[in-house]
């Protein structure tokens, strides 16, 4: 057995697959009134165009991040790939800004969203999956190749696509993200072309689940983190 599926906790991961975290946003409250126009001048890396977007994105290599700092104190950092490396980060831009002669403090971090992705490594029959489970599913190859799983518990969006790839977005934690993924892998096997398509009695979810719509293909980008100043949060609005 190779070194890298023994080092796998199966009693985690069951199907052997450890989905791969791609981005972790967080907010953090500097506790301030903060001059844009001064941090853009005096900062590194950093820059302002109110009439584009009215905060300040300031990047560093080390965790490689981005965030974004609004005049009322608020600031998200966006990019991270671990949560460990988004509060590193975090407090990094916060000391950038305390140098600054800014009194910025560093109060209520919190993970807003994180973003994994996988690949199950076989095809699938997106159109059966849609037929199947269509409370909980949008497709719609038109606006986005990929299928758009809701799922429920935990709260977590999967963007699934007809190559096996498959990515997880809108988690607080990390297990979330894992739990959601050993969730849907045995339903993905069942519609892993050149399978036997299941019978709709056995597939079908319960009539009574709330129907879902599908977002407009750039809302599905920006759950991906694709631009930052777009990133839906679902905390402090950037």
């Amino acid at each position: 057995m190779p070194a890298e599926e023994m080092a796998i906790d199966r009693s985690v991961h069951r199907s052997g697959i450890v989905p791969i975290l791609q981005n972790v946003v967080a907010t953090v409250n500097l506790d301030c009134k903060l001059d844009l126009k001064t941090i853009a001048q005096k900062a590194r890396n950093a820059e302002y165009n109110p009439k584009r977007f009215a905060a300040v994105i300031m990047r560093i290599r080390e965790p490689k991040t981005t965030a974004l700092i609004f005049a009322s104190g608020k600031m998200v950092c966006t990019g991270a790939k671990s949560e460990d490396h988004a509060r590193l980060a975090a407090r990094k831009y916060a000391k950038v800004v305390q140098k600054l002669e800014f009194p910025a403090m560093f109060k209520d971090f919190k993970i807003q969203n994180i973003v994994g992705s996988c690949d199950v490594k076989f095809p699938i029959r997106l159109e059966g999956l849609n037929y199947s489970h269509g409370p909980f599913t949008s497709y719609e190859p038109e606006l986005f190749p990929g299928l758009i799983y809701r799922m429920k518990e935990p709260k977590v969006v999967l963007l699934i696509f007809v190559s096996g790839k498959v990515v997880l977005t809108g988690a607080k934690k990390r297990e979330e993200i894992y739990e959601a993924f050993e969730s849907i892998y045995p339903v993905l096997q069942q519609f892993r072309k050149g399978e036997a398509a299941p019978s709709s009695s056995a597939q079908a979810l319960p009539s009574t689940a709330p129907a879902r719509t599908l977002p407009a293909a750039p809302g599905a980008a920006a759950q991906l983190g694709l631009p930052a100043p777009q990133l839906q949060l679902g905390g402090p609005s950037a």
